[in-house]
């Protein structure tokens, strides 16, 4: 027996997006998205990194149920627009979540240790790891305790920062930043939302997945979403968007700033634990997508291995958590993600070029296709607009990965 086993159902599938989410936004992002979008421009480039997000879970959600097999958009890559868009879209996602695995490992090291945070990280790396090989079943248990906590600090930090701020709604409309900032701050924000796709990753260990995928993804994107408009509007109203801007804890400002500095601890503890959160699904989903990639071939095929016990892909998993460690301890948080949201943006132009291949779904009310079209432009248009380093960086990359394959695909042929 090589397959995995199917347990998830919608409450566990929305839970395990929804800890794929939740943590990177508000806790990471939205400083830097603050600096290149100013006042007025922060909320909508959340709105419009959203946007983007539900065009490309509706094409996912598509495509899930279609090919209801871990690998995400490889598998839709390779079934709908041939094997170079699979393989690229596969590498984009290993190389671009391994980079974000090791920026959220860095973020945990940071808030629980500074001095030694590299240590901490790889600390974190391991234990999640652990976590993980215990099988799917566990991770979804353990996701779904660290998803009730971080709501519970969120929520402190929205009613104290509401109540005691005051937050001042005319920040809102502070001065914006330049041209282009909305369009880098959206590339930056959407970095927050992709972890909706984990579910699709997930697909063979998906109960019923025609029904479990198409209705947890929308779920778990629509409670981040309102969750993140709302910390923005408080982060925002209560520290203006300089101080937001140079913040590398905003929720903790928050509720220093409120008069209450004694509930930092809190924020930093949620913190903490909203990031292991994303870490252990992140993980998860990067081990999957490699076990894909290592059935046909595109990797090493040791890789495709599954355990006998656990129904997990232990090697696969070990391997992913072996490169993010190395890169734990030479990397820096904001460069991995920039990268990150780069080779991920284009992993999902790949998703909704795959979903255009479906033709139109009987009884959907939503205009899939339009929202297609829409998703493929949204994601190349924030990839070009990220900083030059991230997209030099991630679109070198990805070429990297293109040679690979030709060169394997010349010596096959030989």
């Amino acid at each position: 027996m090589t397959g995995l086993e199917r347990r998830l159902g919608v409450p566990d599938a929305v839970l395990i997006g929804l800890g794929s989410m939740l943590g990177a936004g508000v806790f990471v992002v939205f400083g830097p998205a603050a600096a290149a979008a100013g006042g007025a421009g922060l909320l909508p480039a959340l709105v419009l990194a959203g946007f983007i997000a539900f065009c490309n879970a509706t094409s996912s959600a598509r495509l899930a149920a279609r090919y209801p097999e871990s690998g995400g958009t490889y598998v839709y890559g390779r079934e709908r627009l041939g094997p170079f868009a699979g393989f690229v879209a596969g590498w984009g996602f290993v190389v671009g979540k391994t980079a974000s695995c090791a920026a959220m490992a860095l973020t945990i090291g940071a808030y629980l240790w500074p001095g030694q945070a590299r240590l901490v990280a790889v600390a974190a790396v391991l234990a999640v790891t652990a976590v993980n090989l215990r099988g799917i079943g566990k991770t979804a248990a353990v996701t779904k305790a660290l998803v009730a906590l971080v709501l519970a600090v969120l929520a402190l930090v929205a009613v104290t920062g509401v109540v005691g701020g005051p937050v001042e709604l005319a920040r809102l409309a502070g001065p914006g930043g330049p041209g282009r900032g909305v369009l880098t701050a959206a590339g930056l924000l959407f970095f927050a939302f992709a972890g909706y796709a984990r579910i699709a990753t997930l697909g063979e260990e998906v109960r019923d997945p025609e029904r479990t995928i198409p209705r947890a993804v929308p779920l778990a994107l629509g409670v981040v979403l309102a969750t993140y408009l709302v910390l923005a509007v408080v982060a925002l109203g209560v520290l203006g968007a300089d101080r937001l801007a140079g913040s590398v804890a905003p929720l903790a400002d928050v509720v220093t700033a409120a008069g209450l500095p004694g509930l930092a601890w809190v924020v930093r503890a949620g913190a903490t634990v909203a990031v292991t959160g994303v870490l252990l699904s992140l993980l998860a989903g990067v081990g999957r997508t490699l076990l894909a990639m290592a059935r046909r071939r595109d990797v090493p095929g040791a890789l495709a291995a599954v355990h006998a016990r656990y129904r997990v892909p232990h090697r696969a998993e070990l391997a992913v958590a072996a490169v993010v460690i190395v890169v734990v301890l030479l990397g820096d948080v904001r460069q991995a993600i920039g990268f990150s949201s780069c080779t991920v943006l284009v992993y999902y132009a790949i998703t909704n070029a795959a979903a255009l291949t479906l033709g139109r779904d009987r009884g959907r009310k939503l205009p899939v296709q339009a929202l297609a079209v829409l998703g493929l432009a949204g994601c190349l248009l924030l990839a070009a607009n990220l900083p030059l380093t991230s997209v030099v960086a991630g679109f070198g990359v990805l070429a990297v990965g293109a040679a690979w394959y030709a060169l394997r695909r010349s010596l096959s042929a030989r």
